[in-house]
């Protein structure tokens, strides 16, 4: 079976072009709000830099045998139970039957200390990943998807 992949040539340039340009325009409102972040962080706390990324990754789930699933990206929906915390916030849940088939995080990783900030992208990586297949293990999804 051959992968759909939805023109990603494209999509990827318009959504690299959408990081930066909505990174920069964030940068500057802090600016003339006079409340601006330390260095790069300016631009990276205003959240929506990923989200061309995360359309085109939706258009790919869609394209190749998930048309009927159901798929959230709202944030006040995208909540799943932890075990190491409450809950944890994902960018992507993707239902279908009634079954979680993905939830998906995207991350950044730009600005000057890439060694530091690799570390913390492969740590959060890490704990995610645990915190999530030790809830699903001890049954923290069980009727979890009922607010969905």
């Amino acid at each position: 079976m051959t992968i759909d992949l939805v023109d990603y040539e494209e999509k990827v340039k318009k959504a690299v072009q959408v990081f930066w340009s909505s990174r920069y325009i964030a940068k500057q409102k802090q600016v003339e709000s006079g409340n601006a972040d330390q260095g790069e962080r300016a631009g990276v706390t205003a959240g929506k830099n990923m989200d061309s990324f995360v359309d085109l990754i939706i258009d790919i789930i869609k394209a190749n045998g998930l048309g009927n699933a159901e798929i959230y990206k709202n944030r006040s929906v995208l909540s799943l139970p932890g075990y190491f915390r409450p809950t944890k916030l994902w960018d992507i849940i993707v239902i279908h039957k009634g079954e979680l088939i993905a939830a998906i995080e995207l991350k950044s990783q730009a600005g000057p200390s890439f060694g530091n900030n690799f570390n913390n992208r492969a740590e959060e990586a890490i704990g995610s990943s645990h915190d999530f297949w030790t809830a699903y293990r001890e049954g923290a999804f069980v009727n979890s998807l009922s607010h969905l």
